[in-house]
């Protein structure tokens, strides 16, 4: 994952901190040359007669331009602070062309447009502004700013997931929704056999009522994890069936219950009307929005249209082992303001990896 932007972030900072470097130089061959200029020339002679008054009176502006040597020279100093702290090491005019491309790689990696301006803005604070550390530096001047603008971005609305699971009141009831065929069904399975590594016993319910075959789907892997799973026949009330897996938890200290749901698009009426009653019969813990992260931008798109339809908690994104650009990884916890909770990296059980985003920036910049 993330391969293609690794490449393109990678070409920003190379050719940025080569600029950065560029005018680091100059600015030092600058004060260099200033400094030159100020020292007393060496030829200058001195006399131990005592001074006239009208020696002493030439001397008046000696002093003034001693001071104001030492001005210079405290001057100097500053300048070496600001270029220590990397504030204004590089002017905005020159990294407007670099900013040009770094907006082009992200759009082109499916990043949505108003998370590329983000991260752009972002950027060009870090750089020619005062920095804001929240991740530890790695020394690269420009590296550490796209990866503070990165986090800023991905790191939106994060909960530590299975803390929030421990601290809830039991039965917690999750229910996932999203469109169809893009791994609901799955991700429910590798949850359920996460959950149950950490102790958390889990019950799995069918609210998927109305497509043919969801009911053998899910009880395939309910066989293959040991688990057990209420389903109702096809064509059954989905929030009937959720309600029942609740009461099967309640009766048998289950500690979690999760839902399948009907794959939707948000405009259908009639399938944003069954969530409406789940949420209103059920009253779950948390609604978990599914969806592809190879989707791209239409991932972002239908991740933003789900949570104004019907709020979502957070997002699982499927496939993110075969997403060579990661836009969708990028920008929707953004768009939505909910965050990206785990990615789906295979075809196992296993293959479930927690969405953390200080890694994920790292692994985008190779940090």
């Amino acid at each position: 994952m993330f391969d293609g932007l690794k490449d393109k972030l990678g070409s920003f900072t190379s050719d940025v901190e080569e600029d950065v470097d560029d005018e680091a130089q100059e600015a030092i061959e600058e004060d260099a040359a200033e400094a030159d200029s100020a020292a007393p020339e060496s030829g200058a002679q001195q006399t131990d007669a005592a001074p006239t008054e009208d020696a002493a009176t030439a001397d008046a502006p000696a002093a003034d331009t001693d001071d104001a040597s030492e001005e210079d020279d405290r001057g100097l100093t500053e300048k070496a602070k600001i270029l220590a702290t990397g504030k204004s090491i590089i002017d905005e005019e020159d990294l407007q062309d670099h900013l040009d491309d770094l907006e082009l790689a992200l759009l082109s990696s499916d990043v949505e447009m108003g998370v590329a301006g983000e991260i752009l803005s972002g950027v060009e604070e870090n750089l020619v502004g005062e920095t804001r550390r929240r991740l530890s530096s790695t020394g690269n001047l420009v590296r550490d700013a796209l990866r503070e603008s990165l986090y800023d971005v991905i790191s939106v609305g994060q909960f530590d997931f299975e803390q929030r699971i421990r601290a809830a009141d039991k039965p917690v009831v999750i229910i996932f929704t999203g469109v169809n065929g893009v791994g609901k069904t799955t991700t429910i399975a590798k949850l359920s056999e996460r959950l149950e590594g950490q102790g958390l016993s889990t019950v799995l319910a069918n609210g998927d009522t109305y497509r043919a075959g969801a009911n053998e789907q899910l009880q395939k892997h309910a066989d293959n994890l040991d688990r057990t799973l209420i389903s109702h026949e096809q064509g059954s009330d989905p929030a009937a069936v959720i309600y029942d897996a609740v009461e099967y938890a309640e009766a048998n200290d289950t500690d979690v219950v999760l839902g399948d749901t009907a794959g939707r698009l948000h405009t259908s009426d009639d399938l944003m009307a069954q969530l409406e009653k789940i949420d209103r019969v059920i009253d779950p813990d948390m609604t978990i929005f599914v969806d592809e992260a190879v989707a791209g931008q239409d991932a972002v798109n239908r991740a933003r249209e789900f949570d104004e339809a019907a709020e979502i908690d957070g997002a699982v994104l499927t496939k993110a082992d075969a997403d060579p650009q990661g836009g969708a990884a990028i920008s929707i916890a953004h768009v939505t303001g909910k965050p990206i909770l785990f990615l789906g990296t295979g075809q196992g059980y296993d293959d479930l990896e927690r969405f953390d985003p200080e890694e994920v920036v790292d692994r985008l910049l190779d940090a």
